[in-house]
C-alpha cells in the first residue's frame, strides 16, 4: 500500500502543476477561396486542363513530424474548383530528389509510400470530416473522421476518383470528389473546414497546410476555411450493390455420418445498398450478407472464465461503427476493461447458442453461425449538430438437422431474434459540449424449451456527456447506463451464476441467488476528469461504479459487474527532436478496486514510456506492479480467494518502418509473488518490401505459463464443494505470415497464414482449504500420492480423500493439445469504381489430443499430416447509382 500512496501523492503533485502549465496561443486560420468551373478537368494527375488556370495556388505548409512548427524540406502546393455535382482538388508534391519517392503500391486504405491527404469538413461543426488520401503509386484511401479528429474510420469507403503522375519536380495528384459522397445543409453560401497533408515515406516527414500544434485536444476545430462555394443542392443518390457467391467446401469424410460426406457447394445471393434519406442521413442496408471473404479471428486457448473479445471485421458492422459505440469505462487506466461496450456487433450473426444432444447413433448438422436475413443503418448528423444512428437487424431461427438411421428431424438451436440499437448525440458550441444517449434492444422469440436458459428479452441503456473548456484543454466526462433482462426462471439463474456476477459465491452475503427471478437489473456510470495539453503535461483521474446486476453480453461485451474503480494517470511528452531522440512519452498511472460490500479487491500502479530515436527507430515498454488482490471468480462460483501480488513488465524495439527490411521483437515477463506464477512471452516481427508490389510480413511468438493456481473443475464430497486448481505447465508458440503483393491499386493479392500450437501439462493437483489464510500456501492442500489416482479408461483422476479404498470424487484429465492452422488467400479486383470479383481460398485445420506435452515438430508435423477443410470462394458484386 505505501507503493501506491506514493503514486497518489506524485500524481497530486503534477496535477498541482498542470495548473501552473497554462498554455495559450491563438493559431491564425488559413482560407482558400475556389471558384466554380465550367469545364471540368479531366482527371489523369496533369495540371494541363485551363479550369486549373481559374484558381490560385496556396501553400506555405508548415512541418508538423518529426520537428513541429519547422519548415518542410519539400514544398508542396494545391488548387480546389467545384461544379454541381464534383468537388476537384490538384495536389502538387514538389520533390528535389525525384527518383527517392516512395512508390510502394497497396490496395486501398493501406496508407504506404509517399502521400498526399486532403480532409474536408463539410458539415462545419468542426467535428466530423471526410479524408481523401492519394499514394503516389495512385492508391487510395479514404475515412471518416469523427469525435474532433480523434477517431479515423478507415472502413468507409465512398466512390471518387484518383489519378497520380510523377515528373523531374516531384509527383502530382488528382482527385474529382462526387458531392453526393460528402454531406452539407442546404444553403446559399458555404464555409467548409480544410486541411491538406503530406507524408514524405523516406523522411517519416508530415507537414500540413494548416498549423495546427502537436498535442492539440481536436484537430477539425482548428482545420482552415474553404470560401466560394455558393448554390450547390445536396445530393440525394441511391447506391445499390447486388452480389452473388459461389461456394464449395472440401473436408474430411467420416464414415457413417451423412453430413460429413467430404464436400458441399452452395450458391447464395444479396444485395448492398446506400440512400439519402435527407441532406444530413443515409440509410444503408443489407439483404442476406455475405462475409465470406473477411479474414478468420486468430487462434487461441482460453482457460479463464470469461469470453474472448475479437474485433469487428465485417464491412457492414465496421463503417461507421464509431456512432454506435458507448463505452461505459473508456480509459486506459482501466485494466481488463478497456472492451466493455453496450453495443458489440459481433452477437449480430453469432454461432448459435445450442447444440443438440445426440444418442449414439445420431449425427447433426449445426450451422456455424446465424444467418443474418436483414440490416439497416440510419445515421448521420443534422446541421444543429444531431448525430442518428439508428441499426436494425434479424437473425434467422437456425435449425440442427439431426439424421437417425435416415429419419431426419429439425431442432432450433438459436431463435429467431431482433437486434436493435439507437444512439443520439448532440453537439454545443461546436463541440465543446456534448450530451448523447443510447438504447439497446434484443428480443428472442424462443420456441425450443432447450434454450430457455436464454432471456426472451435484454434492454440496455444510457446517456453521456463531455465539456471542454479552456481552449479544450480541460475536459470532463460522464455516463451513467442500466440494464434490465427478462426471461424463464433458468434464464435468470443461469445470468445469475454467470462468471459477471457469481451471486452464488458463499462469502458474498451483499448478493445471493433467487431461483425464482424472472427478471434482472442493474446499473452503472463512469465520470472522468481531465487535462490535455499542447505541451508536455496531461493528467486524468476518474470513478467507476458497476452494481452487481448489470448485464451487457445479450448485445455488448462485458466482463465484469459488481465494482467500484477508481484510477488515475499522468503523462509527460516531449514532442520535438532533442538529442538523439524525435520525442519522448512517459506515463504513469494507479488504480483500485472494490465490489459492492466495500471490500477492497486489488491495487495496480504502472509506469510506461514510448520514444523515437532520429534515426526512426522506437522503443516502448511497462512496468505494473500488482497487489496482493482477492479475487471473486477464481474459484468460479466458490469463496473468494486471497491472491499474492506480483510484478509484471514487457519492452518492444522496432526499426525504421520506412526501409525495405525492417524488423521488431519483444518480450512480457510476469513475476507472481511467493512463486505464484511466472509468464513468459517473446515475439519478433520481419517485414520485408523487396519491390514497390511485395510485402512479406513474419511473426513468430513464443509463450511460457507457469501457475501454482490454475482452475480445473468444481465437485462434491458429499454435500461440501472441492474447488479443484493445479499446477499449470503451458507453452504456446505462433507463427503468423502475410504476404501482400498488389498488381495495381485496383487489383491485388494477399495471403494471411497461422498454425498455432498450445500444449498444457497439469501437475500438483490440490483443493482449496482456507482461501484466505494469510500464508498462500495454507490457503490449498496438494493431494498426496495414495489420494490421487489416473484411470487411463477413463482418462481421469479418482481421488480418495478419506483413504477409506474407495473414490470420493474425480474429474477430468485437464491436460490438453491444442493445434491449429487457419489461412486466406483472397484476389481483390475493382473492375469498376464500387464493383469488385473476390477470390477466396480458406484453409483450416484443427486437430487435439490429451497428452500435454510440447514438441513442436511433433506438433507441426500432426497438424499438417490431417486432412483440411477447404473452402472456395467467388463474389462477385456491381455498384451503380440512382
Amino acid at each position: 500500500m505505501k507503493r501506491i500512496f506514493l503514486a497518489q501523492t506524485v500524481l497530486a503533485l503534477l496535477m498541482i502543476i498542470f495548473f501552473f502549465d497554462s498554455y495559450s496561443q491563438t493559431i491564425e486560420k488559413k482560407t482558400y477561396q475556389t471558384f466554380f468551373t465550367k469545364s471540368a478537368p479531366e482527371i489523369d494527375g496533369m495540371e494541363n486542363d485551363s479550369c486549373w488556370n481559374e484558381v490560385e495556388w496556396s501553400g506555405d505548409f508548415i512541418q508538423t513530424q518529426p520537428a513541429e512548427n519547422k519548415p518542410p524540406s519539400q514544398q508542396t502546393k494545391f488548387k480546389i474548383l467545384y461544379d454541381d455535382n464534383n468537388l476537384y482538388v490538384f495536389i502538387r508534391a514538389l520533390d528535389t530528389e525525384p527518383k527517392k519517392i516512395s512508390r510502394l503500391i497497396s490496395r486501398r486504405d493501406n496508407f504506404d509510400g509517399d502521400m498526399v491527404s486532403f480532409m474536408v469538413d463539410s458539415y462545419y461543426d468542426q467535428q466530423t470530416a471526410f479524408s481523401f488520401t492519394a499514394t503516389a503509386a495512385g492508391a487510395k484511401g479514404d475515412e471518416a473522421v469523427t469525435e474532433d479528429g480523434n477517431n479515423w474510420d478507415e472502413s468507409w469507403n465512398p466512390v471518387w476518383y484518383l489519378k497520380t503522375a510523377i515528373d523531374d519536380k516531384g509527383w502530382s495528384a488528382e482527385m474529382k470528389i462526387p458531392l453526393s459522397q460528402l454531406r452539407f445543409g442546404k444553403k446559399e453560401e458555404h464555409v467548409w473546414g480544410i486541411q491538406v497533408m503530406r507524408h514524405i515515406f523516406r523522411l517519416e516527414e508530415r507537414s500540413t497546410w494548416q498549423y495546427i500544434p502537436k498535442g492539440s485536444p481536436g484537430q477539425i476545430h482548428l482545420y482552415g476555411e474553404l470560401h466560394g462555394i455558393n448554390s450547390i443542392k445536396p445530393k440525394r443518390k441511391i447506391e445499390l450493390l447486388p452480389y452473388t457467391v459461389a461456394r464449395m467446401e472440401r473436408f474430411k469424410k467420416e464414415e457413417g455420418n451423412p453430413f460429413l460426406d467430404g464436400k458441399k457447394s452452395a450458391m447464395s445471393y444479396g444485395l448492398d445498398g446506400k440512400a439519402a434519406i435527407t441532406n444530413d442521413l443515409t440509410l444503408d442496408f443489407s439483404i442476406n450478407p455475405d462475409f465470406g471473404q473477411v479474414e478468420a479471428d486468430p487462434s487461441e486457448v482460453n482457460l479463464s472464465a470469461f469470453e474472448s473479445y475479437f474485433s469487428e471485421r465485417r464491412p457492414f458492422f465496421v463503417e461507421g461503427k464509431n456512432i454506435y459505440q458507448f463505452q461505459p469505462s473508456n480509459s486506459i487506466v482501466i485494466h481488463n476493461m478497456g472492451a466493455d461496450n453496450l453495443f458489440y456487433s459481433r452477437r449480430i450473426g453469432r454461432s448459435p447458442h445450442n447444440s443438440p444432444d445426440l444418442a449414439d447413433n445420431e449425427y447433426a448438422d449445426v450451422p456455424e453461425s446465424s444467418t443474418i436475413l436483414g440490416a439497416m443503418k440510419l445515421s448521420g448528423k443534422t446541421k444543429k449538430g444531431l448525430s442518428i444512428g439508428v441499426l436494425e437487424s434479424v437473425t434467422a431461427n437456425e435449425n440442427a438437422l439431426i439424421d437417425n438411421a435416415g429419419v431426419r428431424r429439425k431442432e432450433s438451436v438459436e431463435p429467431l431474434t431482433n437486434y436493435f440499437v439507437g444512439r443520439l448525440q448532440k453537439d454545443f458550441d461546436k463541440g465543446e459540449t456534448v450530451l448523447g444517449g443510447i438504447i439497446t434492444a434484443v428480443n428472442r422469440d424462443i420456441t425450443n424449451p432447450a434454450l430457455n436458459y436464454l432471456p426472451t428479452a435484454a434492454y440496455t441503456g444510457g446517456i453521456d456527456f463531455s465539456h471542454k473548456w479552456k481552449e479544450r484543454t480541460w475536459y470532463v466526462t460522464g455516463n451513467a447506463e442500466f440494464s434490465y433482462l427478462k426471461g424463464k426462471e433458468e434464464a435468470i439463474l443461469n445470468a445469475q451464476q454467470s462468471s459477471a456476477r457469481y451471486f452464488q459465491r458463499p462469502d458474498a452475503s451483499y448478493v445471493s441467488v433467487d431461483s425464482s427471478r424472472t427478471s434482472l437489473a442493474g446499473y452503472g456510470g463512469t465520470f472522468k476528469l481531465g487535462r490535455s495539453s499542447k505541451k508536455r503535461l496531461q493528467f486524468e483521474t476518474s470513478l467507476t461504479v458497476r452494481s452487481p446486476g448489470l448485464e451487457f453480453n445479450d448485445i455488448g461485451y462485458m466482463r465484469y459487474s459488481d465494482v467500484i474503480h477508481h484510477g488515475s494517470w499522468a503523462a509527460y511528452y516531449i514532442r520535438n527532436p532533442f538529442s538523439i531522440f524525435n520525442n519522448f512519452y512517459l506515463n504513469t498511472n494507479y488504480w483500485m478496486y472494490w465490489n459492492f460490500s466495500g471490500k477492497l479487491l486489488s491495487t495496480f500502479v504502472n509506469t510506461n514510456f514510448y520514444s523515437q530515436f532520429k534515426n526512426r527507430w522506437q522503443i516502448n515498454g511497462n512496468f505494473t506492479r500488482i497487489g496482493e488482490n482477492t479475487s471473486t471468480n477464481l474459484l468460479r462460483g466458490g469463496p473468494s480467494f486471497i491472491q499474492p501480488g506480483g510484478e509484471e513488465m514487457n519492452l518492444n524495439i522496432s526499426t525504421d518502418q520506412s526501409k525495405k527490411f525492417s524488423f521488431n521483437i519483444g518480450s512480457y515477463q510476469g513475476f507472481g509473488d511467493v512463486n505464484s506464477y511466472r509468464n513468459q512471452e517473446y515475439w519478433m516481427g520481419f517485414n520485408a518490401k523487396p519491390t514497390n508490389a511485395l510485402s512479406i510480413s513474419i511473426s513468430p511468438s513464443y509463450g511460457i505459463t507457469n501457475s501454482e493456481l490454475q482452475y480445473v473443475s468444481t465437485t462434491k464430497m458429499g454435500n461440501d464443494p472441492r474447488y479443484i486448481f493445479a499446477r499449470l505447465d503451458q507453452k504456446t508458440a505462433s507463427f503468423t505470415f502475410r504476404l501482400n503483393y498488389t498488381f495495381t491499386p485496383e487489383l491485388s493479392l494477399e495471403y494471411y497464414g497461422q498454425p498455432f500450437i498450445s500444449a498444457g501439462k497439469y501437475s500438483d493437483f490440490k483443493r482449496t482449504t482456507n482461501t484466505k489464510a494469510n500464508r498462500f500456501k495454507d490457503r490449498y492442500r496438494i493431494f498426496s500420492g495414495n489420494e490421487i489416482g489416473f484411470r487411463s479408461v477413463n482418462n481421469d483422476y479418482a481421488i480418495d480423500e478419506d483413504h477409506d479404498g474407495s473414490t470420493d470424487y474425480s474429474f477430468d484429465n485437464p491436460d490438453f493439445n491444442f493445434r491449429q492452422f487457419r489461412s486466406n488467400l483472397v484476389v481483390r479486383w475493382e473492375y469498376l469504381p464500387g464493383s469488385t470479383l473476390f477470390l477466396v481460398w480458406s484453409q483450416g485445420r484443427t486437430s487435439s489430443a490429451e497428452d500435454g506435452s510440447f514438441a513442436y515438430g511433433k506438433d507441426m508435423k500432426d497438424l499438417f499430416g490431417i486432412q483440411p477443410h477447404n473452402v472456395f470462394l467467388i463474389k462477385f458484386s456491381y455498384w451503380f447509382s440512382l
